[in-house]
């Protein structure tokens, strides 16, 4: 989702960002594999502060990010998946919240189950956008059943990029 999100946002946004570096801040981190989210790698790859968040990840990289944003800046949040294995008393509390009011950041939950009534004007939208070349998607394909524990795992450790697919039967030439 966050991929497509960060596609998405200079196509479609109604408020076009400062900068395009403000909106791909997930994506950069992501692709330092194994590295820790610092505040100070935040201000490295986006000198120009970060505009639009998308927050599926919460802790450490939420805290980081609002080190970095900017005035009005806006973070969509559709789950905190650094948190998800820790009891309520284990979770990580972001300590820099106050950013939000300092930087009249509008900061929103949202579940994807509450807007499927749009989902076939999303449909129609994206496909267009597909089409047109301006939304692409990166795909890991595992092969067979026994390489389902790998795939999973890799969703939870940031080792992939993009979707997962794992490939039961291979497809037979035609």
């Amino acid at each position: 989702m966050a991929t497509v999100h960060f596609q998405i946002s200079p196509v479609a946004s109604s408020r076009p960002p400062k900068s395009e570096s403000g909106l791909c801040f997930a994506r950069k981190c992501f692709e330092v594999h194994g590295k820790k989210v610092e505040s100070v790698e935040a201000k490295r790859y986006f000198p120009n502060g970060i505009d639009v968040y998308l927050d599926n990840v919460g802790g450490k990289m939420l805290e980081a990010v609002l080190n970095h944003v900017n005035l009005h800046a806006r973070i969509p949040v559709c789950g905190m998946i650094s948190q998800y294995n820790q009891t309520w008393i284990e979770r990580e509390g972001i300590r820099n919240l106050l950013n939000i009011v300092g930087k009249e950041v509008r900061m929103e939950g949202y579940l994807l189950g509450s807007y499927l009534d749009r989902f076939a004007d999303f449909a129609v939208e994206m496909g267009n956008y597909i089409k047109q070349g301006k939304i692409s998607s990166k795909i890991k394909i595992y092969e067979g059943i026994e390489s389902f524990a790998e795939s999973l795992g890799s969703v939870f450790s940031s080792s992939n990029t993009g979707k997962v697919i794992i490939e039961v039967k291979p497809q037979q030439p035609a």
